[in-house]
């Protein structure tokens, strides 16, 4: 259970949002995709996860008593792995690198100093787009943005081991992150996921040899890992690890 509602500021009269960044609430931007995972989680997974952890970072913060809100989600990145899917929509690089850019830059112009990117679309092109998106918006508003990103060694290896292996688009990681959330566990078709056979496959490994599809890498139906496997525990536990990655680079950038 999540111990407190954080306001989520497209839910908001403008007003409340000008008194939010009046405090110097911090911004949580969720951010996602919509790409098909696998025949048993919805397309837009990658946000899910993201607004849950934001949640959950939201309420942590406000145990020390810092206030935050959850900015309205970013749900569409670069996703051409999944293009021959159905629902899958990709934007192209500039797309995607101008659309955050610009959410930022207009938190920012909006009174919150402190914006917070809170992603789950582990496509290594989309993360780029983020990296230069951050980049660009640090740029024109002068202050600094936090980029909590699990490709970055010293987080990857704190979670599972099939994150580890590179074989958990759709596997157990992101069905155990959803099987967690509340909102989102509806969503899972726990009938489908049964009858899925492990694909352990290095999609990371895939990408780098030129796989350009998640057909090329071997994943004829989206999915990669473990999906019959997962649990709200794994889920619960991920979750820790994901707090535990944005609360301390919220503090390394903001000390």
């Amino acid at each position: 259970m999540i111990p407190a509602r954080i306001p989520q500021l497209a839910r908001l009269a403008y007003p409340a949002v000008a008194e939010l960044a009046r405090q110097g609430a911090i911004a949580l931007l969720p951010i996602g995709a919509i790409e098909a995972h696998g025949p048993h989680l919805p397309l837009e997974t990658d946000t899910l996860i993201s607004l849950e952890l934001a949640r959950r970072v939201g309420a942590e913060l406000a145990t020390s008593g810092t206030r935050s809100a959850i900015a309205a989600p970013i749900t569409f990145s670069v996703a051409d792995y999944a293009g021959g899917f159905a629902g899958t929509i990709s934007l192209r690089k500039e797309t995607a690198v101008g659309l955050v850019r610009d959410v930022c830059v207009a938190l920012v112009r909006q009174g919150f100093a402190r914006v917070c990117l809170i992603n789950n679309h582990l496509d290594p092109a989309h993360a780029r787009t983020l990296a230069e998106a951050k980049v660009l918006a640090e740029a024109e508003t002068g202050v600094r943005l936090a980029f909590p990103n699990q490709l970055e060694p010293r987080w990857g290896r704190t979670l599972s081991d099939e994150y580890k292996r590179a074989a958990c688009h759709a596997g157990s990681y992101e069905t155990s992150l959803l099987l967690a959330s509340a909102e989102a566990r509806v969503l899972v078709d726990d009938a489908a996921r049964a009858g899925l056979p492990v694909l352990d496959i290095d999609l990371a490994a895939a990408m780098k040899a030129g796989k350009r599809t998640f057909e090329e890498a071997g994943a004829t139906r989206a999915y990669f890992g473990n999906p019959a496997g997962a649990t709200a525990e794994e889920g619960e536990w991920l979750y820790a690890r994901l707090q535990e990655m944005v609360l301390t680079t919220i503090a390394e950038t903001w000390a």
